[in-house]
């Protein structure tokens, strides 16, 4: 049987562009909690009816990941020696933090040649920042049956040993985790759709394990 790992990717919107950035788990967390906060319904006589659907509930995940540089330093792996983990524990911090440097860079650019241009407009308008960088679109993928657009929410590392130079070689990374309700791109939008499709499905299959004890409860 072939082990699968947990995982979180960062993505392109359309996988293309940019090389993806992948983080498997080296250790699968033993355990994950999924706290799903249902939105309050309506009350009083001039809201909807209560059993109206409203806002979507919104799922939230929270694991600990282990990593460790054992292994690798032991059969002589060159990036362990060098650096430990640190590539690992890099890859994962890059993922909360707005990726687009060089769009950044081009909007400065930009900026200083209106300047130049005196283009910048009156100084006693309030000037509103233009946003260039965008968060990472990261999928989490847990097992056959979820790929899930997520939003990393925390992340908190606890690095525990490290070799001669400082490098971390043993580290723990709690994660919480926001489950894209609506996302606004076409790898987020399919990989919720798959990920909904197969949750329909295995509760299609336990209505069929249980057919036989519902005929029992139901009296008539």
């Amino acid at each position: 049987m072939v082990l699968l790992r947990g995982a979180l990717i960062e993505y392109a919107s359309d996988f293309f562009g940019p090389l993806p950035n992948l983080v498997i788990f080296q250790f699968n967390p033993d355990t994950l909690s999924r706290n799903i906060s249902i939105p309050e319904r309506p009350t009083g006589a001039t809201s909807r009816e209560t059993s109206q659907a409203g806002n979507i509930p919104v799922e939230r995940i929270t694991l600990t990941a282990h990593f460790s540089a054992a292994d690798k330093l032991n059969t002589g792996n060159i990036i362990a020696q060098e650096l430990g983990i640190g590539p690992q524990l890099a890859a994962l911090e890059k993922m909360v933090y707005p990726s687009n440097l060089i769009g950044g860079l081009l909007g400065e650019a930009l900026d200083k040649i209106g300047e130049a241009l005196g283009l910048e407009g009156n100084d006693d308008i309030p000037k509103q920042p233009i946003p260039r960088e965008k968060y990472p679109q990261i999928l989490f993928i847990w097992g056959k049956t979820r790929v899930l657009p997520v939003l990393l929410e925390s992340m908190s590392i606890t690095e525990q040993q490290y070799d001669s130079s400082l490098n971390p070689i043993q580290a723990e990374v709690a994660l919480g985790l926001a489950v894209a309700s609506n996302p606004d791109d076409k790898v987020g939008k399919g990989a919720l759709k798959y990920s909904n499709l197969a949750k329909e499905a295995q509760a299609i299959v336990n209505l069929a394990n249980t057919v036989e004890l519902a005929i029992d409860l139901i009296p008539f």
